[in-house]
């Protein structure tokens, strides 16, 4: 296997940055319904505003993430539109958690 170091670091990046099942939540919720409120993911997700705007936070500084300020409302979606594509692939996953 002859993958490219800067590839690697990256995906290494990606990967530590959304090592929350949280994180993953959004990213699902996101794939699907492309831009929804914090509001929006407080509910599905079940997580409390604080800890959710934090997760919502490192994910935006990291590159993840994009948002969009509406009032007093915030709206994320998917900066990295392929992001969806690491869930795929643990759903495919065969592996015995």
């Amino acid at each position: 296997m002859n993958v490219e170091k800067e590839k690697l670091e990256k995906a290494a990046f990606i990967l530590k940055t959304i090592a929350h099942p949280t994180r993953l939540a959004v990213i699902a919720q996101l794939q699907d319904k492309e831009e929804l409120s914090v509001n929006e993911l407080m509910e599905i997700t079940g997580c409390e505003q604080s800890l959710l705007s934090h997760h919502l936070i490192n994910m935006k500084t990291k590159g993840l993430l994009k948002v969009r300020k509406e009032g007093t409302s915030a709206y994320y979606s998917l900066k990295e539109i392929n992001l969806g594509s690491v869930l795929t692939c643990i759903e495919k996953c065969n592996c015995h958690m």
